[in-house]
């Protein structure tokens, strides 16, 4: 079979044999995920049809206005896990707290938590663009048998077992890694159907754009100023090209096929910086990492990091390694 017609199902399955003491629960998490994606790809697509873009009303639990759309991800990706006892506890950026989930048989003997922001960049649909879902996968920590715990949450990002991110745009695109590379799919609206359209996705050792919000340079740290000269600066394959759309997904996206590097960093009245480790930074580590590219705080690997709170925020440095390596030494020179 030619790699071009292998759906996101039959990869699923072929790829069960990576996992030596799977008994097919991520396979069937994956599966539940890939259902919720096309169900929020179509209302995404809806968009200035029907009443589901503005907003909602409503702060979620970091003072962000929620969007109609954000509720609705919200809702979906959450009844569909938990619709098919999946997962034993959920996590998300719109909620204040995580969710536990016992089971039909009230037996709390799933295996596996799960991390979201289930509509990232949705102050953007009003406009058309590009949206995105990020997910990460972990196994419990706490006993099988007993309701999950916010330890089970609070893992390092080098703990996940899966990870991945849907892009909503001009197609939808699900792209995921186990652990065991990157590979993107394209959904085709006419069959309902995700197709292995990205197999083994890489991203250049060095690239040629970098995306940051330059509105807010003054606030900006001296380490992060002296990179963005840098970048602007001629000389080997400089001055580079700045391209910042405004949504995560998209950005990284863009630059994980380009070759590039995404910056969020701290600023003088956020030092802790926007995005949140849990629910954007690991998922994207741990996917930039599997194409080969780098993730920071601008000192310390993401991975590493040990979380101490749902929804914490640091700084973000992410994509292409020999960029990421550069901005970390304007950072460290600046110390």
């Amino acid at each position: 079979m030619e790699q071009r017609h292998i759906t996101l199902g039959e990869f699923i399955i072929k790829k069960q044999t990576d996992f030596a003491y799977s008994t097919g629960e991520l396979s069937r998490l994956m599966n539940s995920i890939r259902l919720a994606a096309k169900i929020v790809s179509q209302k995404v697509n809806q968009a200035g049809l029907v009443d589901i873009s503005g907003s909602f009303g409503k702060e979620n639990i970091q003072g962000e206005d929620q969007q109609k759309l954000d509720v609705f991800a919200n809702d979906v990706f959450i009844q569909t896990l938990i619709n098919r006892e999946i997962v034993c506890g959920i996590a998300s950026e719109e909620n204040d707290d995580f969710i536990c989930i016992p089971g039909s048989d009230k037996s709390y003997s799933n295996k596996y938590v799960l991390l979201m922001d289930p509509l990232d960049g949705s102050s953007n649909i009003d406009v058309n663009v590009s949206v995105g879902t990020i997910f990460s996968i972990y196994h419990r920590i706490s006993p099988i048998g007993t309701p999950v715990t916010k330890e089970d949450f609070l893992q390092k990002g080098v703990n996940q077992v899966a990870a991945g991110y849907v892009i909503y745009g001009s197609s939808t695109m699900l792209v995921y890694t186990t652990g065991k590379g990157l590979n993107g799919f394209t959904l085709d609206p006419a069959l309902g159907t995700f197709f292995l359209s990205h197999p083994d996705m890489k991203i250049k050792e060095e690239g040629y754009i970098y995306s940051i919000n330059e509105g807010n340079y003054i606030q900006f740290p001296q380490g992060v100023k002296d990179y963005i000269k840098y970048c602007q600066a001629e000389g080997d394959n400089r001055p580079y090209t700045a391209r910042y759309i405004g949504s995560l997904v998209a950005d990284i996206h863009r630059n994980m096929l380009k070759g590039g590097i995404y910056i969020y960093p701290g600023s003088a009245n956020r030092p802790e910086g926007k995005l949140r480790l849990l629910y954007e930074c690991n998922p994207f580590a741990f996917i930039i990492e599997q194409a080969g590219g780098k993730a920071s705080d601008g000192f310390r690997r993401i991975m590493e990091i040990e979380p101490t709170e749902l929804h914490q925020r640091i700084p973000f440095f992410c994509g292409s390694k020999k960029m990421v390596t550069d901005a970390e030494a304007c950072m460290q020179n600046a110390k």
